[in-house]
């Protein structure tokens, strides 16, 4: 199996929205974005999967190294070396693969937040430098599109908390930043618990609202030069966009399941996303 394949299998068995929208690109920016994709899964997996944070901090901390791998030529993992390919076409930063990993290392020393200006240091590390990452491999003319990116992985980012809030609290963690839960007197242990307090659907909402204005400012901040070749966000966009729509239309029942589009729903917005964003600028 070359690096690519093994890549390309990381992503294809997430079933991911993100999977959908490579399918646009070209070969070469194809398999780099899969390269970026695969690293976001191993780092993440193994900080989800293995119980033993001291052996987690272990395995992210040989992750640094193979990012230093890649950079001196001489990657270990399928992954790295599918990176350094990417790198060297694309002109990656190093320190954006390793913010990804303090990013990761963040989900073993914090579980709670005290307001949401931490948290956005959070998911900054984990999304918007993901989405940095991207545009450099989409391609842009305008430095606006790098203000563009770095908003819409906030906004993914913040649907990815409403969506997993039961899941990551059977784990012990909470997103929700603590001084919101106090505004909106729920109380931490009813989500840990599973239990829906009086007040939760108003904290929902008002989480909904937030990643709202960060699609619509990440929106207007892309010019329509750079629509088409940032495609592939724009269909990641309108899927995540309209799975926190379908999370707030069925009232945020999100303590004990997973909410998320039906995969023809996800087909058919990804193609019509698509379709209309290589009309751009004709």
């Amino acid at each position: 199996m070359t690096p690519h394949e093994y890549c390309r299998q990381k992503a294809a068995a997430s079933g991911s929205s993100f999977y959908l929208s490579f399918f646009f690109l070209p070969r070469a920016r194809r398999q780099a974005i899969m390269a970026l994709y695969a690293f976001c899964r191993e780092v993440d997996d193994l900080v989800d999967e293995c119980r033993d944070k001291t052996l987690a901090a272990m395995k992210l901390a040989w992750w640094r190294e193979e990012i230093g791998r890649v950079q001196n030529g001489r990657p270990l993992h399928p992954v790295g070396l599918a990176l350094q390919e990417a790198g060297r076409e694309f002109k990656l930063p190093a320190e954006h693969l390793l913010e990804i990993i303090n990013g990761m290392q963040m989900d073993l020393q914090v579980t709670r937040y005290p307001d949401f200006a931490h948290l956005a240091v959070y998911c900054y590390r984990v999304a918007s430098v993901v989405g940095l990452l991207s545009v450099e491999i989409f391609g842009y003319r305008e430095k606006a599109t790098l203000a563009y990116a770095q908003d819409l992985g906030m906004a993914f980012q913040l649907t990815n908390i409403l969506r997993d809030i039961g899941e990551d609290a059977r784990r012990g963690r909470i997103y929700v930043p603590e001084d919101e839960l106090q505004r909106f007197s729920v109380p931490a242990e009813d989500l840990l618990q599973g239990r829906y307090p009086e007040n939760f659907t108003a904290l929902m909402r008002f989480q909904k609202d937030r990643a709202e204005s960060y699609y619509a400012r990440a929106l207007a901040r892309l010019l329509p030069v750079d629509r088409k070749s940032q495609r592939p966000g724009l269909i990641m966009a309108a899927l995540y966009h309209a799975l926190l729509r379908e999370i707030e239309a069925k009232q945020f029942q999100v303590l004990r399941q997973r909410i998320s589009l039906p995969p023809r729903r996800k087909l058919w917005l990804a193609i019509k996303t698509g379709i209309r964003c290589g009309h751009a600028g004709k």
